[in-house]
């Protein structure tokens, strides 16, 4: 009897993916599927990496926007409002609840329970957990499937279709549990409960629990060393595939959440060892789009993009009025730029009517072919950072200054260039606030604010408050009704863990649970 392999992760989306689920049982049955790598590497392509949307819907309606639909639906589109970079736009008629973007966003803007209950009281469902499960459970079989094949195909296009499959797995994780568990805190990350975690495609008649934290970074790490060696010799042909530079660029983003900063240092460094990729000059730029695949800073992007449904503003409403409450650049996040800093003009475009500021430092899927993701973005600004924020806690502030230099170098006109000469606790806060003006909108500043909160030498732990705005008809004004707050993580930690789907828990019998998280109100 031939052992049946499924596509279904965690045995709780059966129903939902069963033609996913019948296309391997057949395969598994008769091996007319993926019996070369050719076939393989089309599998991976199609069913592992990231989904992109559909940039022809986004561009013709974006007053379509919302959360819910599996074939539509951006990926975690709400990572953008959650955090201190975002605030609701204001400017006449602020529009009515089920405002497109701040209806399906609001229950995550305003750190609520069940933010996926959106603002008009409708319970969506949560399809994030469901993607990425269902794109590891490929990259399961993928990575089996590559290992059966060695000696009867060719092991070079083998270990390619391995190393990108382990990357993309890490990456799942990644997002996985820094998006449902809490983030890792290298006192408890062993008993601190993570996500399930499954590395086979085989069937396993269990249901499934949450692994520790620690459990889950240790394969992350364990899946990238891995696929270093496998892409150690691999040239890809473009961002869209991962090659070592994206693998190390990668590990010195994890280095930094679990605190191993002198492997933060090492990972970078070889990065930028290699040459590859060069510092986009602001002095004298003139593009549409500061941040784009061909761009000689992008390293590796995956996913969609949709910051052009979530920062909209008057200049949207002529032609979408239902738009004019979305979302702009916070009050917070603008005055973090100095008078001299030219990211301030490039990464944001005032609106036309009301001046407030939104997003524009990323290519729109006007230019699809040419467009990066807002939420799986890894660029060189970023390995500058890593090394420079890593030198800082270790105390070597000399070598963490210039490494903020070179970047700083290209953002600023010579004349405005200042030196940086902080340092101890003052530097690492300068670190990471250069982290936020270069990194904004990239789908980073969530996972820092939650690493930042429990960093062992340096903790950062702030409040935030989101305004809540209400148009009268009587007075034709836009007045503040109250704010919603979110605490500092020592007092909130549950507002900063996305609950696992209802779905997911009811099919593993409640072998899966939540932190409780409490009701919030307008204060």
């Amino acid at each position: 009897m031939v052992m049946k392999k499924i596509t279904i992760v965690l045995v709780l989306a059966v129903l939902t993916l069963g033609s996913c689920k019948k296309f391997l049982e057949e395969y598994s049955q008769n091996q007319v599927y993926a019996s070369t790598a050719k076939d393989l590497d089309e599998l991976l392509i199609g069913e592992g990496y990231m989904y992109s949307g559909n940039p022809t819907d986004v561009i013709s309606s974006p007053a379509t926007f919302q959360l819910g639909n599996e074939t539509s639906e951006p990926n975690f589109p709400f990572i953008h409002v959650m955090d201190d970079d975002s605030e609701e736009f204001v400017g006449g008629n602020i529009g009515p609840e089920n405002n497109a973007p701040r209806n399906s966003l609001s229950g995550f803007h305003r750190w609520q329970p069940r933010p996926f209950v959106n603002g008009l009281n409708v319970s969506v469902q949560d399809n994030n957990w469901k993607r990425f499960y269902k794109s590891i459970s490929r990259i399961n079989a993928v990575i089996e499937l590559a290992d059966g094949l060695r000696g009867k195909e060719d092991n070079n296009a083998l270990d390619k279709i391995e190393g990108e499959a382990r990357f993309l797995r890490a990456g799942y994780y990644y997002l996985l549990v820094n998006l449902y568990a809490v983030p890792f805190n290298k006192m408890n990350a062993a008993t601190d409960e993570g996500v399930p975690m499954k590395l086979t495609s085989k069937v396993e008649d269990k249901f499934f629990v949450r692994e520790s934290v620690q459990t889950i970074y240790d394969q992350i790490f364990k899946d990238l060393e891995r696929a270093k060696i496998c892409l150690q010799n691999m040239v890809s042909p473009n961002p869209l595939r991962p090659n070592l530079s994206a693998v190390n660029g990668f590990l010195s983003r994890l280095y930094l959440y679990t605190e191993q900063y002198d492997l933060c240092v090492q990972a970078a460094d070889n990065v930028l060892s290699q040459g590859s990729y060069t510092l986009l000059n602001l002095n004298g730029f003139t593009g549409a789009s500061f941040t784009f695949r061909a761009s000689p800073e992008t390293i590796f992007t995956q996913g969609g993009y949709s910051m052009n449904q979530i920062h909209v503003g008057d200049f949207t409403a002529r032609f979408f009025p239902g738009l004019v409450s979305g979302y702009k650049a916070s009050s917070d996040l603008i005055s973090k730029y100095s008078a001299g800093d030219l990211r301030r003009n490039v990464f944001f475009k005032n609106s036309q009517i009301y001046g407030q500021p939104l997003c524009q430092k990323l290519a729109t899927p006007a230019s699809q072919t040419n467009s990066v993701s807002d939420n799986f973005l890894i660029r060189l600004p970023e390995i500058y950072l890593n090394k420079a924020e890593a030198l800082a806690i270790l105390g070597r502030s000399a070598e963490a200054q210039s490494a903020l230099q070179i970047l700083r170098a290209s953002r600023f006109a010579p004349a405005n260039l200042t030196a940086v000469n902080s340092t101890g606790a003052d530097l690492v806060n300068y670190v990471r606030d250069e982290r936020r003006r270069e990194l904004c909108y990239e789908g980073q500043r969530w996972f820092d604010l939650r690493r930042y909160a429990v960093n062992s030498l340096f903790p950062l732990n702030i409040t935030i408050k989101h305004n809540k705005y209400t148009y009268s008809t009587t007075t034709f004004n836009t007045f503040t009704e109250g704010y919603f707050e979110l605490r500092p993580f020592s007092e909130d930690m549950s507002a900063y863990v996305l609950p696992v789907p209802d779905y997911a828990i009811e099919f593993n019998q409640g072998s899966l649970k939540n932190l409780v998280r409490p009701e919030r109100s307008i204060k």
